[in-house]
């Protein structure tokens, strides 16, 4: 491969992009290879999406095991 994937700035503008392109493949106006570019960009937003919202939920499992249970112990002596 020689061009990198498109780089995202966040997970609300990956979002905005894959509804957009969700949006152009229903409506069914798309050429063929139109269809696979979008499906392939696609699916390149929701590996982004998806690695972004597992690292967010690890970083709350993070917090609750330790600043949560941290306080709630703390708040019970």
């Amino acid at each position: 491969m020689a061009a990198k994937a498109q780089k995202t700035a966040s997970f609300e503008v990956a979002m905005t992009e894959l509804e957009g392109i969700v949006a152009e493949m229903e409506g069914g106006k798309l050429s063929l290879e139109q269809s696979l570019a979008a499906y392939q960009r696609g699916a390149e937003l929701l590996t982004f999406c998806r690695t972004r919202l597992d690292d967010a939920q690890q970083q709350v499992k993070v917090l609750e095991e330790g600043v949560l249970k941290d306080f709630s112990a703390g708040g019970e002596a």
